[in-house]
Protein backbone atom coordinates (compact mmCIF):
# COMPACT_ATOMS: atom_id res chain seq x y z
CA UNK A 1 0.00 0.00 0.00
CA UNK A 2 1.88 2.97 -1.39
CA UNK A 3 5.30 1.31 -1.12
CA UNK A 4 4.97 0.58 2.59
CA UNK A 5 5.93 -3.06 3.36
CA UNK A 6 3.24 -5.37 4.73
CA UNK A 7 5.33 -6.00 7.86
CA UNK A 8 5.31 -2.28 8.65
CA UNK A 9 1.51 -2.24 8.31
CA UNK A 10 1.16 -5.27 10.60
CA UNK A 11 3.45 -3.79 13.27
CA UNK A 12 1.71 -0.39 13.08
CA UNK A 13 -1.79 -1.86 13.44
CA UNK A 14 -0.58 -4.12 16.29
CA UNK A 15 0.87 -1.11 18.16
CA UNK A 16 -2.34 0.92 17.75
CA UNK A 17 -4.50 -2.03 18.84
CA UNK A 18 -2.17 -2.59 21.81
CA UNK A 19 -2.54 1.04 22.88
CA UNK A 20 -6.34 0.75 22.76
CA UNK A 21 -6.34 -2.48 24.79
CA UNK A 22 -3.95 -0.91 27.30
CA UNK A 23 -6.23 2.11 27.60
CA UNK A 24 -9.26 -0.09 28.27
CA UNK A 25 -7.79 -2.60 30.73
CA UNK A 26 -5.65 -0.18 32.72
CA UNK A 27 -7.75 2.99 32.70
CA UNK A 28 -11.34 2.54 31.55
CA UNK A 29 -12.37 -0.90 32.77
CA UNK A 30 -12.82 0.37 36.33
CA UNK A 31 -15.07 3.43 36.28
CA UNK A 32 -13.46 6.50 37.87
CA UNK A 33 -12.99 10.21 37.31
CA UNK A 34 -9.43 10.87 36.08
CA UNK A 35 -7.44 13.32 38.15
CA UNK A 36 -5.86 16.35 36.47
CA UNK A 37 -2.45 14.75 36.98
CA UNK A 38 -3.54 11.48 35.33
CA UNK A 39 -5.17 13.27 32.38
CA UNK A 40 -2.13 15.51 31.88
CA UNK A 41 0.40 12.67 32.07
CA UNK A 42 -1.35 10.40 29.58
CA UNK A 43 -2.22 13.28 27.21
CA UNK A 44 1.48 14.14 27.08
CA UNK A 45 2.38 10.45 26.57
CA UNK A 46 0.02 9.99 23.60
CA UNK A 47 0.95 13.30 21.97
CA UNK A 48 4.60 12.41 22.51
CA UNK A 49 4.11 9.00 20.86
CA UNK A 50 2.48 10.68 17.85
CA UNK A 51 5.37 13.14 17.52
CA UNK A 52 8.01 10.41 17.93
CA UNK A 53 6.29 8.34 15.26
CA UNK A 54 6.32 11.37 12.95
CA UNK A 55 10.03 11.94 13.54
CA UNK A 56 10.81 8.27 12.83
CA UNK A 57 8.70 8.48 9.65
CA UNK A 58 10.54 11.66 8.64
CA UNK A 59 13.95 9.98 9.15
CA UNK A 60 13.16 6.73 7.35
CA UNK A 61 10.52 7.91 4.88
CA UNK A 62 11.98 11.23 3.91
CA UNK A 63 11.07 14.90 4.21
CA UNK A 64 7.85 14.70 2.19
CA UNK A 65 6.38 11.80 4.18
CA UNK A 66 7.27 13.49 7.46
CA UNK A 67 5.78 16.85 6.47
CA UNK A 68 2.62 15.20 5.11
CA UNK A 69 2.19 13.16 8.30
CA UNK A 70 2.52 16.16 10.62
CA UNK A 71 0.20 18.30 8.47
CA UNK A 72 -2.38 15.50 8.51
CA UNK A 73 -1.96 14.76 12.21
CA UNK A 74 -2.31 18.41 13.26
CA UNK A 75 -5.41 18.85 11.08
CA UNK A 76 -7.05 15.66 12.34
CA UNK A 77 -6.16 16.52 15.95
CA UNK A 78 -7.82 19.92 15.60
CA UNK A 79 -10.93 18.30 14.09
CA UNK A 80 -10.91 15.75 16.94
CA UNK A 81 -10.83 18.51 19.57
CA UNK A 82 -13.83 20.08 17.85
CA UNK A 83 -15.52 16.66 18.05
CA UNK A 84 -14.90 16.65 21.80
CA UNK A 85 -17.21 19.62 22.26
CA UNK A 86 -20.02 17.72 20.54
CA UNK A 87 -19.31 14.70 22.76
CA UNK A 88 -19.51 17.03 25.77
CA UNK A 89 -22.93 18.30 24.66
CA UNK A 90 -24.21 14.76 24.06
CA UNK A 91 -23.04 13.45 27.42
CA UNK A 92 -24.40 16.51 29.21
CA UNK A 93 -27.77 16.10 27.51
CA UNK A 94 -27.93 12.44 28.50
CA UNK A 95 -26.64 13.19 32.00
CA UNK A 96 -23.92 10.53 31.72
CA UNK A 97 -22.33 10.11 35.19
CA UNK A 98 -18.87 11.68 35.23
CA UNK A 99 -17.16 8.45 36.27
CA UNK A 100 -18.72 6.55 33.35
CA UNK A 101 -17.83 9.07 30.64
CA UNK A 102 -14.46 7.43 30.02
CA UNK A 103 -16.03 4.28 28.58
CA UNK A 104 -18.28 6.35 26.31
CA UNK A 105 -15.29 8.30 25.05
CA UNK A 106 -13.22 5.17 24.43
CA UNK A 107 -16.13 3.64 22.51
CA UNK A 108 -16.33 6.83 20.44
CA UNK A 109 -12.61 6.67 19.69
CA UNK A 110 -12.67 3.00 18.69
CA UNK A 111 -15.79 3.45 16.56
CA UNK A 112 -14.28 6.54 14.92
CA UNK A 113 -11.12 4.59 14.13
CA UNK A 114 -13.07 1.79 12.44
CA UNK A 115 -15.37 4.22 10.61
CA UNK A 116 -12.52 6.38 9.37
CA UNK A 117 -10.46 3.34 8.36
CA UNK A 118 -13.34 2.24 6.13
CA UNK A 119 -13.59 5.73 4.62
CA UNK A 120 -9.79 5.85 4.18
CA UNK A 121 -9.66 2.74 1.99
CA UNK A 122 -12.87 3.68 0.16
CA UNK A 123 -11.44 7.14 -0.51
CA UNK A 124 -8.19 5.65 -1.81
CA UNK A 125 -10.11 3.38 -4.19
CA UNK A 126 -12.14 6.33 -5.49
CA UNK A 127 -9.06 8.51 -6.03
CA UNK A 128 -7.20 5.74 -7.89
CA UNK A 129 -10.14 4.87 -10.16
CA UNK A 130 -11.77 8.26 -10.76
CA UNK A 131 -9.49 11.18 -11.60
CA UNK A 132 -12.23 13.73 -10.93
CA UNK A 133 -12.57 12.77 -7.22
CA UNK A 134 -10.16 15.50 -6.17
CA UNK A 135 -12.58 18.07 -7.61
CA UNK A 136 -15.45 16.49 -5.64
CA UNK A 137 -13.47 16.18 -2.39
CA UNK A 138 -12.33 19.77 -2.74
CA UNK A 139 -15.88 21.02 -3.26
CA UNK A 140 -17.10 18.94 -0.28
CA UNK A 141 -14.54 20.64 1.97
CA UNK A 142 -15.33 24.12 0.69
CA UNK A 143 -19.08 23.55 1.21
CA UNK A 144 -18.38 22.11 4.68
CA UNK A 145 -16.28 25.16 5.55
CA UNK A 146 -19.13 27.42 4.45
CA UNK A 147 -21.69 25.49 6.52
CA UNK A 148 -19.49 25.88 9.61
CA UNK A 149 -19.98 29.64 9.36
CA UNK A 150 -23.78 29.29 9.49
CA UNK A 151 -25.10 29.60 13.07
CA UNK A 152 -27.00 26.63 14.48
CA UNK A 153 -30.74 26.90 14.24
CA UNK A 154 -32.65 27.44 17.44
CA UNK A 155 -33.71 24.17 18.98
CA UNK A 156 -30.94 22.09 17.44
CA UNK A 157 -29.82 19.39 19.85
CA UNK A 158 -26.93 17.04 19.13
CA UNK A 159 -28.50 14.44 21.41
CA UNK A 160 -31.79 14.47 19.47
CA UNK A 161 -30.64 14.23 15.88
CA UNK A 162 -32.18 11.82 13.34
CA UNK A 163 -29.97 8.92 14.42
CA UNK A 164 -30.84 9.16 18.10
CA UNK A 165 -34.54 9.78 17.42
CA UNK A 166 -34.61 6.58 15.36
CA UNK A 167 -32.76 4.71 18.12
CA UNK A 168 -35.25 5.92 20.74
CA UNK A 169 -38.12 4.74 18.55
CA UNK A 170 -36.86 1.18 18.10
CA UNK A 171 -34.70 0.65 21.20
CA UNK A 172 -36.78 0.62 24.35
CA UNK A 173 -34.57 1.71 27.22
CA UNK A 174 -34.98 2.40 30.91
CA UNK A 175 -34.69 6.00 32.09
CA UNK A 176 -31.89 5.34 34.56
CA UNK A 177 -28.27 4.23 34.34
CA UNK A 178 -26.79 1.14 35.97
CA UNK A 179 -23.16 2.21 36.12
CA UNK A 180 -21.68 1.91 32.64
CA UNK A 181 -23.69 -1.19 31.73
CA UNK A 182 -25.58 -1.39 28.43
CA UNK A 183 -28.17 -3.77 29.92
CA UNK A 184 -29.83 -3.97 33.32
CA UNK A 185 -32.82 -5.63 34.96
CA UNK A 186 -36.04 -3.75 35.71
CA UNK A 187 -39.06 -5.50 37.21
CA UNK A 188 -37.34 -8.81 36.53
CA UNK A 189 -36.87 -8.07 32.82
CA UNK A 190 -33.63 -7.45 30.97
CA UNK A 191 -33.74 -3.96 29.46
CA UNK A 192 -31.41 -1.53 27.72
CA UNK A 193 -29.95 1.45 29.59
CA UNK A 194 -29.57 5.03 28.29
CA UNK A 195 -25.84 4.27 27.92
CA UNK A 196 -26.67 2.48 24.66
CA UNK A 197 -28.46 5.58 23.34
CA UNK A 198 -25.42 7.69 24.22
CA UNK A 199 -23.16 5.33 22.28
CA UNK A 200 -25.54 5.38 19.31
CA UNK A 201 -25.43 9.20 19.36
CA UNK A 202 -21.63 9.20 19.61
CA UNK A 203 -21.32 6.62 16.82
CA UNK A 204 -23.67 8.58 14.58
CA UNK A 205 -21.71 11.80 15.01
CA UNK A 206 -18.47 9.88 14.39
CA UNK A 207 -19.78 8.84 10.97
CA UNK A 208 -20.68 12.43 10.12
CA UNK A 209 -17.27 13.71 11.25
CA UNK A 210 -15.52 11.06 9.15
CA UNK A 211 -17.17 12.50 6.04
CA UNK A 212 -15.27 15.75 6.69
CA UNK A 213 -11.99 14.47 8.11
CA UNK A 214 -11.09 11.91 5.44
CA UNK A 215 -11.43 14.26 2.43
CA UNK A 216 -9.46 16.82 4.47
CA UNK A 217 -6.45 14.58 5.03
CA UNK A 218 -6.54 13.26 1.46
CA UNK A 219 -6.13 16.89 0.47
CA UNK A 220 -2.77 16.83 2.26
CA UNK A 221 -1.49 13.40 1.16
CA UNK A 222 -2.62 10.46 -0.95
CA UNK A 223 -0.32 8.04 0.87
CA UNK A 224 -2.83 5.73 2.57
CA UNK A 225 -0.31 4.70 5.25
CA UNK A 226 0.17 8.33 6.28
CA UNK A 227 -3.59 8.95 6.14
CA UNK A 228 -4.23 5.96 8.40
CA UNK A 229 -1.47 6.63 10.94
CA UNK A 230 -2.14 10.38 11.15
CA UNK A 231 -5.83 9.68 11.73
CA UNK A 232 -5.17 6.92 14.28
CA UNK A 233 -2.63 8.92 16.29
CA UNK A 234 -4.92 11.97 16.27
CA UNK A 235 -7.56 9.83 18.04
CA UNK A 236 -5.12 8.28 20.52
CA UNK A 237 -5.25 10.05 23.87
CA UNK A 238 -8.44 11.91 22.96
CA UNK A 239 -10.16 10.51 26.06
CA UNK A 240 -7.47 11.90 28.37
CA UNK A 241 -7.44 15.19 26.50
CA UNK A 242 -11.19 15.52 27.09
CA UNK A 243 -10.73 15.50 30.86
CA UNK A 244 -7.63 17.71 30.63
CA UNK A 245 -9.20 20.54 28.62
CA UNK A 246 -12.77 20.03 29.86
CA UNK A 247 -12.81 23.51 31.37
CA UNK A 248 -11.09 25.00 28.33
CA UNK A 249 -13.45 23.62 25.68
CA UNK A 250 -15.84 26.52 26.20
CA UNK A 251 -12.91 28.93 25.78
CA UNK A 252 -12.00 27.74 22.27
CA UNK A 253 -14.80 29.81 20.79
CA UNK A 254 -12.95 30.61 17.55
CA UNK A 255 -11.80 27.04 16.89
CA UNK A 256 -14.73 26.59 14.54
CA UNK A 257 -13.56 29.54 12.44
CA UNK A 258 -10.01 28.20 12.40
CA UNK A 259 -11.22 24.81 11.22
CA UNK A 260 -13.38 26.55 8.62
CA UNK A 261 -10.28 28.28 7.22
CA UNK A 262 -8.25 25.05 7.30
CA UNK A 263 -10.92 23.00 5.52
CA UNK A 264 -11.43 25.81 3.00
CA UNK A 265 -7.68 26.01 2.38
CA UNK A 266 -7.40 22.23 1.89
CA UNK A 267 -10.43 22.28 -0.41
CA UNK A 268 -8.83 24.96 -2.60
CA UNK A 269 -5.54 23.03 -2.47
CA UNK A 270 -7.27 19.87 -3.74
CA UNK A 271 -8.96 21.68 -6.62
CA UNK A 272 -5.66 23.34 -7.64
CA UNK A 273 -3.94 19.95 -7.61
CA UNK A 274 -6.85 18.47 -9.58
CA UNK A 275 -6.39 21.22 -12.20
CA UNK A 276 -2.63 20.67 -12.24
CA UNK A 277 -3.14 16.96 -13.06
CA UNK A 278 -6.39 17.46 -14.97
CA UNK A 279 -7.68 14.67 -17.23
CA UNK A 280 -11.27 15.85 -17.69
CA UNK A 281 -12.02 16.57 -21.33
CA UNK A 282 -14.28 19.58 -20.70
CA UNK A 283 -11.54 21.39 -18.73
CA UNK A 284 -8.70 22.78 -20.85
CA UNK A 285 -9.33 20.08 -23.44
CA UNK A 286 -8.28 17.34 -21.04
CA UNK A 287 -4.80 18.86 -20.64
CA UNK A 288 -3.08 19.79 -17.38
CA UNK A 289 -3.67 23.37 -16.20
CA UNK A 290 -0.53 25.20 -15.16
CA UNK A 291 -1.60 26.54 -11.74
CA UNK A 292 0.19 27.09 -8.44
CA UNK A 293 -0.06 24.18 -5.97
CA UNK A 294 0.76 23.95 -2.27
CA UNK A 295 3.38 21.39 -1.25
CA UNK A 296 3.60 19.65 2.18
CA UNK A 297 6.25 22.13 3.36
CA UNK A 298 3.87 25.00 2.64
CA UNK A 299 0.70 23.37 3.98
CA UNK A 300 2.10 22.48 7.41
CA UNK A 301 3.09 26.04 8.47
CA UNK A 302 -0.19 27.46 7.10
CA UNK A 303 -2.25 24.98 9.15
CA UNK A 304 -0.14 25.53 12.29
CA UNK A 305 -0.38 29.30 11.83
CA UNK A 306 -4.17 29.27 11.50
CA UNK A 307 -4.55 27.10 14.62
CA UNK A 308 -2.13 29.26 16.62
CA UNK A 309 -4.00 32.47 15.75
CA UNK A 310 -7.34 30.77 16.48
CA UNK A 311 -6.28 29.60 19.96
CA UNK A 312 -4.64 32.93 20.88
CA UNK A 313 -7.71 34.91 19.79
CA UNK A 314 -10.01 32.53 21.67
CA UNK A 315 -8.07 32.91 24.91
CA UNK A 316 -7.29 36.64 24.75
CA UNK A 317 -10.05 38.55 22.93
CA UNK A 318 -12.77 40.18 25.06
CA UNK A 319 -15.54 38.99 22.75
CA UNK A 320 -14.07 35.50 22.81
CA UNK A 321 -14.05 35.46 26.62
CA UNK A 322 -17.65 36.72 26.68
CA UNK A 323 -18.76 34.07 24.17
CA UNK A 324 -17.04 31.41 26.25
CA UNK A 325 -18.69 32.58 29.46
CA UNK A 326 -22.17 32.75 27.91
CA UNK A 327 -21.61 29.42 26.15
CA UNK A 328 -20.77 27.78 29.45
CA UNK A 329 -23.99 29.09 31.02
CA UNK A 330 -26.04 27.88 28.04
CA UNK A 331 -24.50 24.39 28.05
CA UNK A 332 -24.89 23.89 31.80
CA UNK A 333 -28.48 25.19 31.78
CA UNK A 334 -29.44 23.04 28.79
CA UNK A 335 -27.94 19.97 30.45
CA UNK A 336 -29.90 20.67 33.64
CA UNK A 337 -33.28 20.86 31.94
CA UNK A 338 -32.81 17.38 30.42
CA UNK A 339 -34.56 15.56 33.25
CA UNK A 340 -35.37 12.23 31.66
CA UNK A 341 -32.09 10.53 32.52
CA UNK A 342 -31.49 11.97 35.97
CA UNK A 343 -32.11 9.90 39.08
CA UNK A 344 -34.25 11.43 41.81
CA UNK A 345 -31.25 11.81 44.10
CA UNK A 346 -28.82 12.77 41.35
CA UNK A 347 -26.15 14.77 43.17
CA UNK A 348 -24.30 15.39 39.90
CA UNK A 349 -27.31 17.27 38.59
CA UNK A 350 -27.34 19.56 41.62
CA UNK A 351 -23.62 20.08 41.23
CA UNK A 352 -24.33 20.99 37.61
CA UNK A 353 -26.90 23.56 38.77
CA UNK A 354 -24.35 25.06 41.18
CA UNK A 355 -21.81 25.29 38.34
CA UNK A 356 -24.45 27.03 36.22
CA UNK A 357 -25.03 29.68 38.90
CA UNK A 358 -21.28 30.12 39.27
CA UNK A 359 -20.92 30.56 35.51
CA UNK A 360 -23.78 33.08 35.54
CA UNK A 361 -22.08 35.04 38.34
CA UNK A 362 -18.92 35.34 36.23
CA UNK A 363 -20.90 37.31 33.65
CA UNK A 364 -20.86 40.29 36.04
CA UNK A 365 -17.29 41.08 34.94
CA UNK A 366 -18.53 41.97 31.45
CA UNK A 367 -20.55 44.93 30.17
CA UNK A 368 -24.21 44.28 31.00
CA UNK A 369 -25.56 45.36 27.60
CA UNK A 370 -23.08 43.10 25.78
CA UNK A 371 -23.94 40.20 28.07
CA UNK A 372 -27.66 40.66 27.39
CA UNK A 373 -27.10 40.79 23.63
CA UNK A 374 -24.86 37.72 23.66
CA UNK A 375 -27.28 35.78 25.89
CA UNK A 376 -30.07 36.43 23.40
CA UNK A 377 -27.86 35.61 20.41
CA UNK A 378 -26.85 32.24 21.86
CA UNK A 379 -30.30 31.46 23.36
CA UNK A 380 -28.63 31.18 26.75
CA UNK A 381 -31.23 33.44 28.39
CA UNK A 382 -34.06 30.99 27.59
CA UNK A 383 -32.09 27.96 28.75
CA UNK A 384 -31.16 29.72 32.01
CA UNK A 385 -34.76 30.76 32.63
CA UNK A 386 -36.00 27.19 32.10
CA UNK A 387 -33.39 25.77 34.47
CA UNK A 388 -34.24 28.26 37.24
CA UNK A 389 -37.98 27.58 36.88
CA UNK A 390 -37.41 23.84 37.00
CA UNK A 391 -35.06 23.82 40.00
CA UNK A 392 -37.63 24.36 42.80
CA UNK A 393 -39.78 21.55 41.41
CA UNK A 394 -36.78 19.23 41.00
CA UNK A 395 -35.59 19.75 44.58
CA UNK A 396 -39.02 19.56 46.24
Amino acid sequence: MTDVPLLVWVVTIAVIAGLLFFDFFFHVRKAHIPTLREATFWSVVYIGLAIVFGIVLWIFGGHQMGAEYFAGWVTEKALSVDNLFVFLVIMSSFAVPRADQQKVLLFGIVFALFARSAFIFAGKALIENFSFMFYIFGLILIVTAGKMLVPEREGEDEANNLIIRTAKKYLHTTDHYDGDKLFTYENGKRVLTPMLLVMVAIGGTDLLFALDSIPAIYGLTTNVYIVFTATAFSLMGLRQLYFLIDGLLDRLVYLNYGLCLILGFIGVKMILEALHTNQLGFINGGEHVNVFTFGPSTSLPIILGILAVTVVLSLTSKRGRLMAAVGSVERLASAYVHTEYHAEDDTEREQNYAKMLEAEAKLAQFDRAKVTAMMEEMNADRALEKAKKLHPEATS
